[in-house]
């Protein structure tokens, strides 16, 4: 295969986890991210151009030489970033705006799963405070409420408080907290289960199936607190046996890519299903349009293969599924993140031992908003850091990764520890938005 150069666009640890894997594959001649990190500066070059500069990142590209852009985040998916590649000429790893609608459009997604014959939790659209307020005694308690368009990971709220309910929805619907993205507002059932990232690389019709994970979206441990962009994940997960696979791929992902391809839309990139498993199967939470955060961190360094022939025949319209293995063993992904993250975040601690980890090859850390300043790492985000482990099982890796993130110190930082526990975290739910946020 002829050398590819590969721009990475974002800035978060997904990104930085998207770099490193497919650094690591013999075609990938070079892999530069835009506009990347500090972390990531440490071993890719990074370029400074802002993942919402269209006419800037396709300059870069021409004057790279690159052969494969691969966005990582959703505003710029959203905002036709990979329309603005592909119009120019350059294989993009990315759906095109319209098909990023499933992400970018609760509303979108509900309609066209149901259209599909998906199975999804009961929706009501409201735009008007008043109807809205109405409408909660016939949705809950407890009260899933959605924001339509993207919101950076906190557009969901659960509750069994009905006055907490009710100030989110004014928030939304009368002080246009969320923006335009905010200003039409989603009542859903509550599902109870546990819940699943499945997700897949699609060339617009033909897919294969990553790894599935478990990711933590909720602040503090035992999935309390605010809603977050990610605290963690581990995989594979397993709950998605064999069968519950086959389940997934024949009644969730093919029956979505289809309707995206008779609407003239077909999906090529990532697409993410967060799904719920309830007593009668598996019922889809969300769809988003790139790779999830954290669950990549905990999903890609379990691939055995290219990555880089991957994503590229998947952009290029001729997917090669074989290219890519599952590698035995687990991964668990710990977010480090400021102290007061997601509802106040301080931004001035620093995490201290860091570059100590990076010497063992079953170890690793991903940047998100972190800067290098005064010779150490400083938060700058709410999502600072990941300290990943992999081993045989996931209790092994588990296990290492928090014997590591005991080693660090520091300030102004805190993490979950519970992630990958056989019982922590693990509660009934619907529909946290956990894609997204600061880092990301």
């Amino acid at each position: 295969m002829t050398p590819v150069r590969v721009l990475v666009v974002g800035r978060g640890g997904r990104e930085h986890v998207l770099a490193w894997r497919l650094a690591q594959d013999p075609e990938a001649s070079e892999v530069l991210v835009a506009p990347g990190n500090d972390g990531m500066a440490r071993s890719h070059r990074c370029i400074a151009v802002d993942e919402s500069d269209s006419d800037g990142l396709i300059a870069a590209c021409r004057s790279e030489r690159i052969d494969l852009a691969v966005i990582g985040p959703e505003a710029p998916l959203a905002a036709g970033l990979a329309d603005r590649l592909a119009a120019a000429g350059i294989a993009v790893y990315g759906p095109s705006a319209d098909a990023a609608r499933l992400e970018s459009s609760k509303l979108f997604a509900k309609k066209n799963m149901l259209e599909a014959g998906i199975a999804t939790a009961i929706g009501r659209e409201f735009e008007q405070f008043e109807d809205a307020v109405a409408a909660l005694s016939r949705f809950g308690p407890p009260w899933v409420l959605k924001v339509d368009g993207l919101a950076a990971g906190k557009g969901v709220l659960i509750t069994r408080e009905r006055k907490q309910a009710e100030e989110f929805l004014a928030a939304c619907l009368l002080q246009d907290h969320f923006g335009v993205g905010g200003r039409r507002i989603v009542l859903e059932e509550f599902l109870e289960g546990e819940e699943l990232s499945v997700m897949a690389v699609s060339d617009g019709a033909r897919f294969t199936l990553l790894p599935a994970a478990r990711d933590y979206k909720r602040a503090l441990d035992g999935d309390q607190g605010p809603n977050t962009g990610g605290m963690g994940a581990y995989a594979p997960s397993p709950l998605l046996e064999p069968s519950l696979e086959d389940v997934v791929r024949g009644r969730v992902i093919a029956p979505i890519l289809q309707r995206m391809e008779m609407l003239g839309t077909p999906f090529r990139g990532t697409l993410y299903a967060g799904l719920m498993l309830t007593p009668s199967g598996p019922m889809v939470l969300e769809f988003n349009g790139r790779f999830g955060d954290p669950e990549s961190q905990a999903v890609l360094p379990l691939l055995h293969g290219s990555l880089t022939r991957l994503l590229l025949s998947a952009a290029q319209g001729a997917l090669e599924p074989e290219v890519v293995q599952r590698e035995p063993g687990a991964v668990v992904a710990v977010a480090l993140v400021d102290e007061g993250y997601p509802d106040a975040v301080w931004a001035k601690g620093t995490i201290e031992g860091l570059e100590k980890l990076t010497g063992d090859p079953e170890l690793m850390v991903f940047h998100a908003g972190t800067r290098w300043e005064e010779g150490r790492w400083q938060v700058r985000g709410g999502r600072a850091a990941y300290v990943v482990a992999r081993a045989e099982s996931s209790a092994d890796a588990r296990a290492r990764v928090y014997r590591a993130i005991e080693s660090l110190r520091g300030p102004g930082w805190r993490c979950r520890r519970d992630i990958a526990a056989p019982t922590g975290g693990v509660a009934a739910g619907s529909g946290l938005e956990a894609r997204g946020g600061e880092g990301s």
